[in-house]
């Protein structure tokens, strides 16, 4: 495959799949799974701010992730403050910007409160967005966005004719992030699930069976260079 270093590559978004399994092959509890992904995540901002990416997006817990038993679903909210305490020093240094997208409200006080302190404390950084997908649902994202435009029709602003797929846009829950040109789901199930689906429309899709906790630097810069070894017409002719 041949490689093109001047593709576009603003944001990458990934679905981090195979926690579960990866504990499971190992005769451990998933919640082991869950652990072990952190330094996934640790590469991944790593290779990101090497190559220059502006975006970084992290699909961490689903708006369907909740009808999961309530003991993972409690532990994964601990894991989540755990991992801003512990790691908000060094993503600071790094010029790391932390955000967020989804129905943060659907959250514990705990890590809720954990997640609005490292907002704030890297809001001046102007490095990576490194942006974490909680309680975030593609369907929830828009369903919320045409609730928005239709009050706005409903109090006489808009009229229906005055819709656009860029007002659309506008009103998701980041508008001022690009859409990713790049997204990655790992574990070997070939689905979004749910995943900034309107973002998504032309990304290009890679998917691979390695489970969460062993994609590290190697992985992601293979899925990188299959995605420079595309040619991206959008509908168009080469």
């Amino acid at each position: 495959m041949k490689s093109d270093p001047t593709q576009s590559l603003k944001h990458i978004a990934i679905i981090m799949d195979g926690n579960g399994r990866w504990a499971r092959k190992r005769g451990l509890p998933r919640i082991k799974g869950h652990n072990a992904a952190e330094k996934s995540i640790h590469d991944a901002v790593e290779v990101c701010g090497q190559i220059g990416v502006e975006y970084l997006t992290l699909y961490a817990f689903s708006t369907e992730n909740w009808s999961r038993p309530k003991t993972e679903v409690s532990f994964i909210m601990k894991l989540l403050s755990r991992f801003i305490k512990g790691n908000i020093e060094e993503l600071d240094r790094k010029n790391v910007k932390i955000r967020t997208t989804g129905r943060l409200l659907d959250l514990p006080d705990g890590p809720r409160n954990d997640l609005e302190a490292a907002i704030k404390q890297t809001a001046s950084n102007t490095g990576l967005h490194l942006i974490l997908a909680l309680s975030y649902g593609g369907k929830a994202e828009l369903l919320d966005a045409f609730v928005q435009i239709a009050s706005s029709v409903s109090d006489g602003h808009l009229t229906p004719g005055d819709i656009t797929e860029e007002m659309i846009s506008s009103n998701l829950y980041n508008p001022d992030v690009p859409d990713p040109e790049l997204v990655i789901r790992t574990s070997g199930e070939q689905r979004l699930s749910n995943f900034l689906i309107w973002q998504s429309a032309y990304s290009e899709l890679v998917f691979t069976p390695v489970l969460w906790p062993d994609f590290h630097a190697e992985q992601l810069n293979e899925a990188i260079a299959e995605f420079r070894s595309r040619k991206r017409r959008f509908g168009g002719l080469e």
